[in-house]
């Protein structure tokens, strides 16, 4: 995760929250992951910005095929590209789970508690307090890795 934070360093401008290690979406088997969240000021569209986050995700190793939410070793999504709405079958701004995951909303609200997504009327604090998700998410300490509490 750092690595891949050092690397989009290079794109532009950046603030990065902490690291989190969450609950896994979907299969309770599965390892822990590690989430952050990401500003960059880019040059571009959101689609160019969304095909360079997955070249990314290929050069760490992503397979180009895998079952949804099976682990992997980066995943990046495009939560936000500034106040831009788009829905189409190759990118949904914002990103739909934004909203509704508190491994989203915890790194997001460390860098913008404020801002109030494009479609919404509340704010990522708010949206984070009031929010009914189970999976736990817990803030790592700097330079702590990563664990699996099973």
């Amino acid at each position: 995760m750092r690595a891949a934070i050092a690397e989009l360093a290079r794109w532009g401008p950046l603030r990065a929250s902490s690291l989190w290690r969450t609950e896994p979406l979907g299969d309770p088997a599965d390892p822990w992951y590690v989430n952050a969240v990401v500003e960059l000021e880019l040059e571009g569209d959101a689609a160019a910005c969304l095909a360079r986050l997955h070249a990314l995700e290929r050069a760490f190793g992503r397979p180009a095929e895998r079952p949804r939410f099976a682990p992997r070793p980066l995943d990046l999504d495009l939560l936000l590209f500034g106040d831009v709405q788009i829905a189409s079958n190759a990118l949904t701004l914002p990103h739909p789970g934004l909203a509704t995951r508190r491994f989203v909303l915890a790194p997001l609200a460390e860098l913008a508690p404020e801002l109030v997504p494009p479609g919404q009327t509340r704010s990522i604090a708010a949206l984070l307090f009031d929010l009914d998700d189970p999976l736990r998410v817990e803030k790592l300490k700097a330079r702590q890795a990563p664990e699996d509490p099973r």
